[in-house]
């Protein structure tokens, strides 16, 4: 047993210093910083933001700051400008090591484990050097008004010297160039009065080309305005040119429909007067056959007044106030009729006044029309009442009017004072003579209606004897009486 232990110690000790060898030579190099690892390698092994390892005894592990290095680079004395104005130059500069491995190798021989302040430093005195090159070559008022162009030539001059260096311009900016003459201010002041030159001629001008405009301005407003009451008045000496016109046409189409409206309404007088005579026509005819119609009537009335005249007046009565209600009634409705026609031909007529003339011409046409009809047709009731009478009424009707134009055929000799007639034969041709106006009173009435009273008479009388001779063969007994009545 302490065989065993005495065998593991000298191993875990041996184990154990080989990890601490091992430990020691372990090097991690962060991002801003570079570690060199030189002494067994031809070429020394370079670390930047990553880990590696170092022999120890045998090889070595130096740094260099990557870090970003700011610079105040002032003229240390007055330099001369081109234009021999002695100035001083105050510039911010920022360098660090380039991470270019041929530069990185340089500033590893150049600043290996030096601080940044070092570098700075050495930087400095270079920049400062290539600042006071450029100052030379430019004259004071070049370089006041174009500090990049400067700060971009001292950059291209002092470039090359500090990559031999290792390093690298990161940026470069002018704070201020100084004089002890004050030219520089002097140079502003020139500046300024040049400026203000400008600025008060640019005024006069600006003023000028106002004025100028507002004189072109008053020039076009006027022009515009006599331009735009000339086109008034052209539009108004144009508008009443065309009012002129418009009345013109006006009156030749207001001409034209009077006219129209005259020739319309002397159209519909025409069709009035058409219809008018066309009713006046119909209305004759009417009439013609409404006297036909009454020896009609009147032959049926005597007929009907002989079997049963009580019956037959009393329905004689009745037909005709039927008659006249109807003859009210269709008077009534032509009125009515006539009245609708004449709102609706008023009513057109508002809208065509000519075309209103002629319906209210034909209104009125349909109204008379309607009118004649509707007479007519009373007509035709009163003459199909006395229809109804039968040839009695017609009988009685003759034998009530020949007495009467027996009278008035004798009344003209109750105007002789006296009559001497000689001979018998001049009375009888003078009873003659008047019972030969009663019988042309008979043939005209024959010849105009064409009813023969005589043979009316004649054939009722027969009629009446054949139905009293029935009677008595009935009764047995004659009645010689009643036909002496009769």
């Amino acid at each position: 047993m302490i065989e065993v232990i005495g065998t593991v110690v000298p191993v875990v000790v041996a184990v154990g210093g080989v990890g601490a060898i091992i430990g020691s030579g372990y090097v991690k190099a962060s991002p801003d910083k570079a570690y060199i690892i030189s002494g067994l390698r031809k070429t020394p092994k370079t670390l930047i933001g990553k880990a590696g390892l170092k022999i120890p005894f045998f090889e070595k592990a130096d740094h260099l700051n990557l870090e970003l290095i700011p610079i105040d680079v002032k003229t240390s004395s007055s330099v001369p400008t081109a234009d021999y104005i002695n100035i001083n130059v105050d510039a911010a500069v920022n360098v660090k090591v380039s991470s270019n491995p041929e530069r990185l190798k340089l500033a590893a021989e150049n600043f290996l484990n030096k601080p940044v302040g070092d570098i700075g430093q050495v930087a400095r005195e270079v920049l400062e050097g290539n600042m006071r090159e450029i100052v030379g070559k430019m004259s004071l008022e070049e370089m006041v008004s174009d500090r990049q162009k400067f700060a971009q030539l001292v950059t291209e001059n002092a470039k090359p010297d500090l990559a031999a260096m290792g390093l690298d311009i990161i940026s470069f900016n002018v704070q201020n160039f100084m004089d002890d003459n004050d030219v520089i201010e002097n140079l502003g002041v020139d500046n300024v009065v040049k400026i203000q030159k400008k600025a008060a001629i640019s005024r006069a001008e600006s003023e000028r080309d106002i004025e100028k405009a507002k004189a072109m301005a008053e020039k076009e407003a006027n022009d515009a305005r006599v331009e735009s009451e000339t086109a008034i008045a052209e539009k108004n000496n144009n508008l009443e040119i065309k009012k002129s016109e418009l009345e013109k046409i006006s009156k030749a189409k207001k001409a034209e429909a009077d006219a129209a409206y005259k020739i319309q309404e002397e159209k519909s007088r025409k069709e009035i007067e058409v219809v008018t005579a066309d009713a006046n026509i119909m209305r004759q005819e009417k009439e013609i056959e409404l006297k036909r119609k009454d020896v009609e009537v009147t032959e049926q009335t005597l007929d009907a007044q002989i079997k049963k005249q009580a019956e037959a007046e009393k329905y004689a009565s009745q037909q005709r106030a039927d008659a006249d209600l109807y003859k009210r009634q269709k008077e009534s409705e032509a009125n009515k009729y006539a009245k609708e026609k004449e709102a609706e031909s008023t009513k057109y007529a508002m809208e065509q006044e000519a075309e209103g003339i002629r319906a209210k011409g034909v209104a009125e046409a349909e109204a008379i029309k309607a009118k004649g009809i509707a007479e007519a047709e009373a007509i035709e009731k009163k003459a199909e009442a006395m229809k109804q009478m039968g040839k009695a009424s017609i009988v009685e009707m003759m034998c009530q009017m020949f007495p009467e134009a027996v009278k008035n055929a004798a009344a003209p000799l109750g105007n002789v004072g006296s009559i001497t007639m000689y001979g018998e034969g001049n009375t009888t041709k003078l009873t003659k003579d008047i019972m030969n106006v009663v019988n042309q009173v008979s043939d005209g009435v024959k010849g105009s209606t064409g009813v023969d009273l005589a043979k009316m008479l004649k054939d009722f009388v027969s009629e009446d004897k054949e139905v009293e001779s029935t009677d008595n063969e009935n009764l047995g007994t004659p009645e010689p009486a009643d036909y002496r009545e009769f």
